[in-house]
Order: C-alpha cells, then structure tokens, then sequence
C-alpha cells in the first residue's frame, strides 16, 4: 500500500517567493518557498499574474529606503496584477474569480510572489480586454506620470512639458499623458531610447550624452524630472515664470534639499516632490480608459518570470530598459 498523505487533497499552504534577508545587490535575492497567506477578514488572496520593477524597489533592495540595519519587507514589488482566490468574511466589493490590479505599497510589498493578502479597499477591477502585464505597468509607474504631470496644476493646450527620464516606466506614460493635455513634450534621455521616444508623442527630443537641457537656453512651464540628475540652481534658468518642476526619482539626499530650497530659489517658480497617492479610485478609472481607447499604450521592455527577478533588477541597474519590465508569474490564456 503507498504511503500516501492524506492531505493531499487540501490546498497548498506554501508558494514560491523572491525573499531578502539583507540588503544589497540582485545577489542577494532568493527564490525560494515560504508560507502561503492567509487573508484577514477584510482582505482578499489574490493569485498574482504580473507584476513589473520600479526604480523604487531597487532602491528598497539596496537599503537607501530602509532606516533600519535588516530590511523590514522580505518580499519586494509592488505592482499586482491578479486573480482573487479567496476573501475574508468582511469582504463584500470583490469574490473569487475577480481580475484586479492593486499598488501594495502602503501594504508591505509582496509583489514578487505567487499570492499575496490586500485589503479590499485598495483593489480596482481589471476590465477583461486587458491583458494581466498591461494592468501590471499602471500601479505606480502610471499614477506618478499623471499625478506628477496634473496635480500642481493642469496643463493648459500649447504649454511647453519637458520630461527627464522620459525613456523610463513613469517616463513613457509621462510622454503620452502629457500630449492628451495638449502639451509640446521634450523628452530627455539617452540615445538609443530617443526613437522610441518619438514613436510615442514627443515632439523634440534631447540625448543627455550629448546635451545638457538646463544650458540649452530654452525654458519650460513645467518639468517631469524622473531621475532628478542636475542641482537645483540648474533648473531655476530653464522654467518660465511660474514655471513648475515636479521631481519623482533620484537621490533621497537631492530631491529632499529641492524641497527645502525652492522657496529661496523664486517665490513664483514651484520646485516639489512627487508624493503619490496610491490606487486612488479616480485616476485608476480614468488611466483604465486611457489603455481600454488606446490613447495610452504600456511601453513594455523585457519580461521575466519569477525566477528571474534578480536578472530583471540586473537588467534595471544597467538603465538601458524602454519603459516598464515585466515580471510574468502566471502566463496570460490565449
């Protein structure tokens, strides 16, 4: 007679996972099996599909976002998205069977696993005409170009846009989102992404290797600064009267000393750091229609699957990607 275990029958309480038990390079990361959650009453399992890498998760592997000496979120990634499992009790917006897509940010990460537990209230309907890895690329990169771009003030038609980083995840939502407001968009970024660049809506674009944009002797009403690269005396003579710069990446010690001298820079001139606010309803609808009309299209690069996430962050740390890296958990039904 087999010696059989007789809860084979039972789900599963373990999945694969991307763990990190010290900070550092890709190295460091494991792909290894680790307990299954297990939701809470107000929370939902969901299987995740894709998920994709931000230029802020590198910066959680390495522990330049971490103010502790071990990091404090094993699993990394924040962008999700998936097909809900199960729910807890309390649970009454979403059951099983659900396609979402979710930032788990404000919920201790995860992304780069096979299930992870959110609660209810974060979670948007994906609509079925969208595939898992383009839903996957909206989260957070997403949300930063249209907030960044919109929430200082709203573009008027005809206003000058120039977009550093445009090459990048938030960079090519950046281009697009800014040309549906009406905006001249100038993208900044190296050259073998200046094509792609262009195939996307800017009307000028600036290989940085070659040029430097803040002694170009144009100026701008607003500026996207994805990868914050110049000092901030630098961009006081390339923004025009009222002029605003909205900086979203770069070094923590360069964006934060933007913010505390952007008042002694010009009182008309606003310098501000990019805090997004996180599956907020409206601008995950209103992005949602964007991609369902075609008048926004997910730039995607390489795709990876799970085991491969520490060749995906290689692949980042290089900056040679065209807009978003996705990380494939369970491939997509034709």
């Amino acid at each position: 007679m087999d010696n059989m275990d007789t809860n084979n029958s039972k789900p599963s309480k373990k999945m694969k996972a991307i763990v990190y038990e010290k900070f550092g390079p890709p190295d460091v990361l494991q792909f290894k099996e680790v307990e299954k959650p297990t939701p809470k009453d107000n929370e939902t399992l969901i299987e995740v599909h894709a998920t994709t890498l931000n230029a802020a998760d590198l910066d959680f592997l390495t522990g330049k976002m971490q103010f502790s000496r071990k990091p404090r979120y094993k699993i990394l990634g924040s962008d999700i998205a998936g097909r809900i499992e199960s729910v807890g009790v309390k649970v009454t917006q979403f059951q099983p069977g659900d396609e979402i897509f979710v930032d788990t940010s404000k919920y201790g990460f995860g992304a780069f696993a096979e299930y992870v537990s959110i609660p209810e209230e974060a979670l948007s309907l994906k609509p079925a005409s969208m595939r898992f890895e383009e839903a996957a690329t909206l989260p957070q990169a997403a949300i930063l170009a249209l907030q960044g771009l919109r929430d200082k003030r709203q573009i008027q038609p005809g206003e000058k846009v120039l977009i550093n980083g445009a090459g990048g995840g938030v960079g090519t939502f950046a281009v697009q989102i800014a040309k549906l407001f009406g905006a001249e968009v100038t993208g900044v970024d190296s050259t073998e992404k200046l094509d792609m660049i262009r195939s996307i809506g800017a009307n000028h674009v600036i290989d940085y290797t070659q040029e430097d944009f803040t002694k170009s002797g144009k100026c701008y009403d607003l500026i996207l600064d994805v990868v914050v690269s110049h000092s901030i005396s630098d961009y006081k003579g390339v923004l025009n009267p009222k002029g605003i710069l909205a900086m979203i990446g770069g070094s923590m010690r360069r964006v934060f000393k933007a913010a505390l001298l952007s008042r002694l820079i010009s009182k008309k001139k606003k310098m501000s750091i990019v805090v997004w606010k996180p599956n907020k309803k409206e601008d995950m609808i209103y992005l949602t229609e964007l991609l369902e009309t075609g008048k926004v299209v997910p730039v995607i690069d390489k795709r990876y699957s799970l085991s491969e996430v520490a060749e995906a962050f290689r692949y980042l740390i290089g900056g040679r990607h065209q807009g978003k890296i996705v990380i494939t958990v369970v491939n997509d039904k034709p």
